[in-house]
Parts: C-alpha cells; sequence; structure tokens
C-alpha cells in the first residue's frame, strides 16, 4: 500500500492472538465483534475480552455465542461479553442492531462473512450474498455506528480480507446480473470491496477514526461450510473418507485471529490508518505474480477505486 515505510511488528506469523495482547489493558474500551461467535471471531471475542475489554458478540445465531460468554465470565479481569443479533445481509436487522446500540465504541471488528455460496442469490435488496455480508451490510453497521465512534475520539474498524488478489471489484456488474455467477470471484470481489473501505476511510481520519484490512490467512472454520466435497478433495484438505486434511500452511484459529487483533487493539497500530496486514505485519502492494502467495494486490488499495466503492454503497443504502 503505496506507504514509505512499511509497519512490522515483533509478532510473527503464527503468533496468537492472545500473544498480541499480552501485556496491553483494554479495560473500559467498548468492541464489537461481528461472526464473533464461531471461528476466529471467537479467538479474537476472547483475546479482547481477556484483556480487558467489553466486547459485544454481533451474530445471527445469539445462542452460539452463549457458551463464549460462560468462559469469560470465568476468566478473573475480563471485560463484559454481550451478544446481540444482527443479519448483515438484511438491512432491517442492521438498523435495529444500530438503534439499539447506546454510548461511545472504541473497536469494530468486521469478522463476519461468508464464502462459496454455490449459486447465484440475492438479499431483499437485490444484493449478492457474498457482498452483501461480507461489504454492504458491514458498511451500513459503520456508517450507521458513526456517531458512536467518534465520540471516541481514537476509534478503530477492522476489516477482515483474503481473497481480493483473485478479483478486482466489478463496478459494472456487483451482484452477477449479466456476467456468469462465479462464487470464487464473488467472494474475491467482497474481499476486495473490505480493502477499498480501509482506504476511504481515511476520510474520517480527522474524526480520530482509523480502518484496517488484514488477512487472517488459512483456517479451518465454518466459513468452508458452502465448500462441497469434491472441491475439498480436489484442493487436497479432505480426504476419501470425508476426514479433513489438516494442511501445514493452515493456522490454527487463534493465530488467524492474531493479525485481527493486531489493527483492533495493538498499540503499535496508533494512528495508523488505511493499511493492509497479515502474519501480524503490514504486508507489501504485489502485481499478482510473486511467490508465495501473499501481498495486497494493487487493484485493491486504489484511492480512486475506494472512493468511487465509497459512493456506491453510500448510493446503495439509500
Amino acid at each position: 500500500m503505496n506507504h514509505a515505510v512499511r509497519l512490522t511488528t515483533p509478532f510473527h506469523s503464527h503468533s496468537t492472538a492472545g500473544d498480541v495482547v499480552d501485556g496491553v489493558d483494554l479495560a473500559g474500551r467498548r468492541v464489537i465483534v461481528t461472526g464473533g461467535a464461531s471461528g476466529i471471531g471467537v479467538e479474537t471475542v476472547r483475546a479482547l475480552a481477556t484483556a480487558g475489554a467489553e466486547v459485544t458478540v454481533a451474530t445471527r445465531n445469539p445462542a452460539a455465542a452463549d457458551p463464549l460468554g460462560r468462559d469469560l465470565a470465568a476468566v478473573p479481569g475480563a471485560g463484559a461479553v454481550r451478544v446481540a443479533a444482527v443479519d448483515l445481509a438484511d438491512l432491517s436487522s442492521v438498523a435495529a442492531f444500530v438503534r439499539a446500540w447506546r454510548g461511545p465504541l472504541d473497536v469494530l471488528v468486521a469478522n463476519a462473512g461468508v464464502m462459496a455460496v454455490p449459486d447465484r442469490r440475492v438479499t431483499a435488496e437485490g444484493w449478492e450474498p457474498h457482498l452483501a455480508t461480507g461489504h454492504l451490510g458491514h458498511f451500513a453497521l459503520v456508517v450507521g455506528l458513526y456517531d458512536h465512534l467518534r465520540a471516541v475520539g481514537a476509534a478503530r474498524v477492522v476489516v477482515s480480507s483474503g481473497a481480493h488478489r483473485d478479483a478486482a471489484f466489478a463496478f459494472d456488474d456487483p451482484h452477477f446480473v449479466r456476467r456468469p455467477y462465479d462464487r470464487w470471484a464473488a467472494y474475491a470481489q467482497s474481499k476486495t470491496a473490505d480493502v477499498l473501505f480501509a482506504v476511504g476511510a481515511r476520510r474520517w481520519a480527522a474524526d480520530g477514526i482509523t480502518a484496517n484490512a488484514l488477512n487472517p490467512n488459512w483456517i479451518s472454520t465454518d466459513l468452508q461450510r458452502h465448500v462441497d466435497d469434491a472441491t475439498m478433495r480436489a484442493l487436497g484438505t479432505m480426504d476419501d473418507d470425508g476426514d479433513i486434511i489438516e494442511q501445514p500452511c493452515y493456522k490454527t484459529p487463534a493465530q488467524g485471529a492474531a493479525t485481527s487483533v493486531l489493527p483492533a487493539a495493538s498499540p503499535l497500530v496508533d494512528g495508523v490508518t488505511g493499511r493492509y496486514f497479515e502474519d501480524n505485519q503490514e504486508a507489501p502492494t504485489v502485481t499478482g505474480d510473486e511467490e508465495p502467495v501473499g501481498g495486497v494486490a494493487a487493484h485493491a488499495p486504489d484511492p480512486r477505486a475506494a472512493d468511487r466503492l465509497w459512493e456506491y454503497a453510500t448510493d446503495a443504502l439509500r
């Protein structure tokens, strides 16, 4: 991302979320983690609450967060864990969540997402589900909570990216109305939108609101629920008996959550905005030909595309 000096940290690719917040005091901070009842969301909530933050788990299935809440209630010094229902693919649900929120908001971790929906579907607003859940719903949530973020004076927004390198944002047909639907392109486009959001949020820097994107890397979670067994076998992640084959490149959820927790809570990222992190470091911009396949693709942090997407998302919410 075209910064003169890339930000580096003492953490590495397999540091855990707990490592990142070790020694960090988040008492008094108020945090929302979407999708915080499963996968890396659970470990993100666990690390932030253990460091003292009051964390609201925003999820479609509030009951799924109950075990996590009970676990953290027994941790000395942990912040309160609250649970609230929200369906990011339903604007009325997002609006209800926003109306119910009271007081300042220090951190919003936009963790929820959906991957590889097998066929083209649309939400009530006519939005393709990956884009609806991964970006437009989060955009509505963040914009709706803007005043609460601004009230803090040093709030942070964190968006989760990863597969963005496989597709730029298709402004002429983002919901696959005219072009053939491709589940992987749809997922990749939603991730590109996340990076573009982090860049577009520079307009809020004067209000003390920063936004950064991250790649948690490969983790086996419920995010893969739409991926059929044949595809899993083709990817080498499932054997003929249907058992998951652990990959050496995969991280644990706690390791994947580390790069979410870094921009959400680390003092090393104070005042930093519009950047893209992976393996707990700011990632370089790449053309797509490099090996290994890390870094942020040049189409994602483009400020002109970011501003265009911000206008598109704003219009979509009207």
